[in-house]
């Protein structure tokens, strides 16, 4: 399908359109009918049956082979979380501090989960980095690889900031780790269903995000992606049931995870939050990356055009390689700045100082003239 007919083929299974101007993907993918359905199939799996843990367990293992298939890596690579925050918890407790390397290498742009975390294990013995951004908000790729040495652990970096929407060269990054024997974490959150991505290529060690932004599922799932080559002798201490080798086995004298990524999981999955994962997958499989990317790009462009004609700052970097599908624009009071953009029924949310605007694959031309009209009603909150 053409890029430039998607939102011509795919606005009218979404209702929210009827209502608002959304432009809020960044925070929450706007609801499907597929994925609003989604959830009478797993009701009804509680009314016919009650227990249904066939289904449940059946809809978790057609979740994983979704996610394997849109990231190009065998389901065997791909745990199901229910959160990138627990993801990046396992993976943390499955490393030692105290054989020699010792230091986490991050940066400022991450999002509170992943500096959290890090800083969390210094009690274990390790000591986190935060390696200074560039004055154009971007990751200092030089100094990132020059701050990672024999005696660094992981690199944990974002793929898209989520204050501001700049994009990491990752490439350089995980480059330099591999050539000093360190595994590289890759915070996916703001560009998975917004960027494509080729997890077989990128050779990331471990790759975290969820459903609920551009892969236009619901809170409640996430993913951590563990690439067997590098990664297989690590065993996380945080666990739960459904790591287990057999989960049904209910052993509790011993401790025998699952030799896949399977072992990163916990307990217990949101089962409810399953149904519309798969649901908001397979219809971005269906549209294709590339399409995603090459349409949305052009609403961008007119947006960040828009913006400055009027005197605003688009503080996100104006090189295509350099920004994901959000779009920050700085606010001298970004909270009311939101609520009366709502009031003009424009849908966006805000970080740092920034609004953030972040058109997707349902967005038209209409979107951005609605949403530039009501900035220009409001251009008082620009700076």
């Amino acid at each position: 399908m053409a890029a430039n007919d998607l939102a011509a083929t795919y606005r009218s299974q979404f209702s929210v359109f009827e209502h608002v101007t959304y432009l809020n993907s960044c925070s929450q993918g706007a609801l499907a009918n597929s994925v609003k359905q989604s959830f009478a199939e797993y009701l009804s799996t509680l009314e016919l049956q009650g227990s249904a843990w066939g289904d449940w367990t059946a809809a978790q293992e057609k979740v994983r082979g979704l996610t394997a298939r849109f990231f190009n890596v065998p389901s065997t690579e791909m745990a199901i979380t229910t959160s990138a925050s627990a993801g990046v918890s396992s993976v943390a407790s499955s490393l030692n501090f105290n054989e020699g390397r010792h230091k986490v290498v991050t940066t400022e742009n991450e999002f509170p989960t992943i500096g959290q975390i890090w800083h969390a294990q210094e009690s274990r013995g390790a000591t986190v980095v935060h390696v200074p951004t560039n004055a154009d908000l971007t990751v200092n790729v030089e100094a990132m690889v020059k701050a990672i040495d024999e005696e660094t652990m992981i690199v944990s970096i974002t793929h898209v900031c989520f204050r501001n929407g700049t994009v990491t060269e990752l490439a350089p990054i995980i480059e330099a780790a591999h050539r000093v024997g360190a595994l590289v974490l890759v915070d996916s959150y703001q560009a998975v269903g917004a960027i494509p991505m080729d997890l077989a290529e990128l050779k990331a060690d471990f790759v975290v995000g969820g459903m609920l932004k551009y892969l236009i599922g619901v809170p409640g799932l996430g993913f951590l992606y563990a690439r067997e080559e590098t990664t297989k002798h690590l065993v996380p201490v945080s666990t739960g049931w459904f790591a287990a080798r057999d989960i049904f086995k209910m052993d509790i004298h011993a401790y025998d995870p699952a030799t896949d990524a399977r072992r990163f999981e916990s307990g217990t999955p949101p089962i409810p939050s399953l149904y519309p994962a798969a649901a908001g997958l397979e219809l971005v499989l269906e549209i294709g990356m590339q399409n995603i990317a090459e349409y949305v790009a052009p609403l961008h462009n007119e947006l960040r055009a828009g913006i400055e004609a009027m005197g605003g700052k688009v503080v996100t970097p104006a090189a295509s390689h350099l920004h994901g599908a959000m779009l920050a624009v700085a606010s001298t009071d970004e909270n009311a700045h939101v609520a009366a953009l709502e009031g003009e029924k424009v849908i966006t949310s805000c970080r740092d100082g920034n609004i953030r605007i972040s058109p997707h694959f349902y967005n038209n031309r209409q979107d951005v003239e609605r949403t530039l009209a009501a900035f220009q009603k409001h251009k008082s909150f620009l700076r």
